[in-house]
């Protein structure tokens, strides 16, 4: 990392550690100067700079789980990822954030970014799905959701038991502070059935949500393990939920919620249909495919412009942190709507965080 990629971190300090399961912990952030803590929306994420094994540092992402009402602070619940053989370590952030740092600690983050985040404008009922340490974004959406909307919502959480059920007490407060609330939490194990005080067992099926969800156009909100979130979107799609209307945070290759190798990553649910384009405008060039593109001035970004037209190219983070997406830029000027973390040359740009400003021909 640059230096004055280095110079974006702020000092933040942990005051408070509140164990909510026996495997997930929130952390609350507050900073040293209170000039430096910014608003953010409900599913965006925190960029952390960790200690690594080798005297430096890494960059971890975490989403802010707290309410974007609570001001001066921010919240993230982490799990901690054990090592999974005694031949490899455990997870470098998770386990320093549960094992070395306390109360008072300082921590240096980046300030909240990200494109998964709640469609405030829209007056469509919501389903909030979420499998183990994913529902953090789903409980900060759903605090919005009570708050600002008369919005019905479906909170669907899926975990392995109660023992590792996060944030559970917070979201049946919040689902009780007004009508058209509805919760149900899946376990996959129960080992004492009089204590569960689950909604149902083994794992979400078509037909558990079939018989959750009145038949309406939703907008769904997922985040989870890869592989719940690939059984979940087919699910969905089967019963009939377009796929526009499917938002979804992941880090992976964008063919990772299909079996075919469907390209359907939303960072944000669109709000008006995608128009061709004509030709004559903004041109994005790719010079090793000897492809053309005329830009339809819809699309979020690049990178989000390209998969709709079947092409993947490689990524990660989404949101201008990791550098993954960055490609060769041979000619013409881009805009960035996220400000990349690291200085980026003239001769590359970050697809995933930018949106053409002229013609451009990408190395790709």
């Amino acid at each position: 990392m640059s230096d004055a990629a280095a110079l974006r971190f702020r000092p933040f300090e942990v005051i408070s550690k509140v164990r909510e399961s026996a495997i997930i912990t929130s952390f609350y952030l507050a900073p040293l100067d209170g000039s430096h803590w910014r608003p953010f929306e409900a599913g965006q994420f925190l960029t952390l700079r960790v200690p690594d094994r080798n005297g430096g540092h890494a960059l971890r992402n975490y989403t802010v789980s707290s309410s974007p009402q609570q001001a001066g602070i921010y919240r993230i619940t982490v799990k901690r990822e054990p090592a999974p053989s005694s031949d490899v370590p455990g997870g470098l952030s998770s386990c320093w954030l549960h094992d070395e740092v306390e109360t008072g600690t300082v921590i240096e983050l980046d300030l909240p970014r990200g494109g998964f985040k709640l469609d405030t404008a829209s007056t469509r009922p919501v389903v909030l799905l979420s499998g183990g340490v994913g529902l953090t974004p789903m409980v900060s959406m759903l605090d919005v959701l009570v708050r600002q909307s008369d919005r019905p919502v479906w909170f669907i959480h899926a975990c392995d038991s109660a023992e590792v059920h996060a944030l559970r007490d917070e979201v049946e407060a919040l689902a009780i502070a007004r009508t058209g609330i509805n919760v149900h939490f899946c376990y996959r194990i129960t080992e004492n059935p009089a204590i569960a005080r689950c909604h149902s067992t083994g794992f979400l099926s078509r037909a558990t949500l079939q018989g959750l969800l009145p038949l309406d156009d939703y907008e769904v909100y997922m985040c989870g393990p890869p592989p719940f979130m690939q059984a979940l979107y087919a699910i969905l799609t089967g019963l009939g939920v377009h796929r526009e209307r499917i938002a979804y945070e992941f880090f992976g290759p964008a063919s990772l919620l299909s079996a075919e190798g469907e390209t359907a990553v939303h960072k944000t649910l669109p709000t008006s249909p995608q128009s061709s384009g004509n030709g004559d405008d903004v041109q994005i060039i790719l010079e090793k495919s000897r492809r053309s593109f005329a830009w339809d001035g819809t699309s979020d970004s690049i990178l989000a412009f390209l998969e709709a037209r079947g092409i993947e190219p490689t990524f990660s983070c989404r949101a201008g942190v990791c550098g993954t997406c960055a490609q060769g830029l041979i000619s013409g000027e881009v805009d960035y709507f996220e400000d990349p973390l690291d200085e980026i040359t003239a001769d590359r740009v970050l697809i995933c965080c930018s949106r053409p400003k002229s013609s451009i021909t990408l190395d790709l």
